[in-house]
């Protein structure tokens, strides 16, 4: 466990666009990825007085306008971890596609690195994971793995359609699903997904939910958890638009639903805040759809909504600290998704009159372009229901408007 107060710092890495100067007097947090996700976490650690190092690919990304540091490199290269991890505290995740061997190498060379590289590799494979909650008792859609175009179509054959055909690694809002509801579907989706191409699938059957919930819940490294209240989120082609929050579900749903979300995170070793989403079925059943180990989507709406975010939760268990509550500071709360429509500019036109609705929190996430369908920030409001606060933030995200 770290202490609260400051504590030297190695030096800083050779490749360092910023100043070369080291952080004798700060805990420092190193974060894989720099994108939206990354720039809410360095602006919780910032809170807590912690500078951030970024490691990304790319040069032009959100957190970048809020690192203290930045290292651009490949993040599967167990060269640039280590690099990262040598200045750092602790090495944390903004996402689930670095490769789990490459992350070995920072524990192996004794780097704090949460989650760990064994948590990642029985999460970043979607199939690996369901059998693994499985395995453990817990519900889950039927899933398969595919590795042929005619193994696709027997599993549609057999379960009968729709079902869904997933890229087991490297997926996200929506990319690298495909629902087929029509046997001469098959093909097409088997070819958008790159299972032509050798990318690895898996069909999972296709599960009749009344609602998508979803539930964030943070994991300290000493086992200490906290569950957020389970929000109700509104999916199109796979891609998350609005939560509210609490979700509009039994008490007795709702603590089922957080104890699975415990469970899962108990079953994967997590450490830090993950997402994880089910599925409630007619007859009130939950099915864990996915798990995601990082902050999540689904939990933008703590930042102003709960005593404590997820983004500080995660900057607190990665680096050893007690966790803060999850509480709710209103009696509900709601997020909407700035989903840009097409290619453009990053800046949305609007603001002004979007920051003139009282009681609405735009975020915006500094993205250079827009892109279809591609998220380009959030806008949260507290309200006396769900309702309520849906209305509120849709009032301001109206105003928005991504385009040429």
């Amino acid at each position: 466990m770290l202490p609260l107060p400051s504590s030297s710092k190695p030096g800083a890495p050779k490749d360092s666009q910023c100043p070369p100067a080291g952080f004798p007097d700060f805990i420092t947090l190193g974060i894989v990825g720099g994108g939206q996700l990354a720039k809410m976490t360095a602006q919780a650690a910032a809170q807590l007085g912690c500078r951030v190092v970024i490691l990304e690919r790319q040069t032009e990304f959100p957190a970048g306008h809020v690192a203290a540091r930045i290292l651009t490199g490949d993040w599967d290269d167990p060269r640039a971890l280590l690099e990262l991890a040598s200045g750092v505290d602790a090495v944390t995740l903004e996402n689930e596609f670095v490769d789990a061997a490459a992350l070995a190498a920072v524990a192996e060379h004794g780097h704090p690195l949460w989650p760990s590289a064994a948590t990642m590799r029985l999460i970043q494979d979607k199939f690996l994971q369901k059998q693994a909650l499985a395995r453990a008792g817990i519900a889950v859609p039927e899933a398969r793995a595919v590795e042929t175009l005619d193994a696709a179509r027997a599993v549609a054959a057999e379960w009968g359609l729709p079902l869904l055909l997933k890229a087991r690694r490297n997926a996200y809002d929506g990319k690298g699903n495909a629902t087929v509801r029509e046997p001469e579907q098959i093909a097409a989706a088997w070819s958008r997904l790159g299972g032509d191409k050798g990318n690895a699938l898996f069909a999972e059957a296709f599960c009749p939910f009344v609602a998508e919930l979803a539930v964030i819940v943070t994991r300290a490294q000493n086992g200490e958890m906290v569950t957020y209240p389970v929000v109700e989120t509104l999916q199109r082609d796979h891609v998350c638009h609005t939560v509210q929050v609490p979700a509009s579900v039994t008490p007795e749903i709702a603590a089922r639903a957080g104890a699975l979300a415990r469970q899962a995170a108990e079953i994967v070793g997590m450490v830090g805040s993950m997402g994880v989403e089910l599925f409630l079925t007619g007859d009130g059943a939950l099915l864990v759809n996915e798990l995601a180990p990082r902050v999540h989507n689904s939990g933008h709406y703590t930042i102003e909504a709960c005593a404590c975010s997820q983004f500080e939760n995660h900057v607190r268990a990665v680096l050893g600290w007690p966790l803060g509550s999850p509480a709710l500071r209103a009696p509900a709360a709601a997020m909407v998704n700035l989903l840009a429509p097409a290619g453009g500019p990053g800046q949305p036109q609007g603001l002004a009159e979007a920051l003139r609705v009282p009681g609405a929190h735009v975020h915006l996430y500094g993205k250079t372009r827009s892109g279809a369908g591609r998220k380009m920030g959030h806008v949260t409001a507290l309200g006396s229901s769900p309702a309520e606060a849906l209305a509120l933030a849709q009032r301001a995200a109206e105003c928005l408007r991504f385009s040429s």
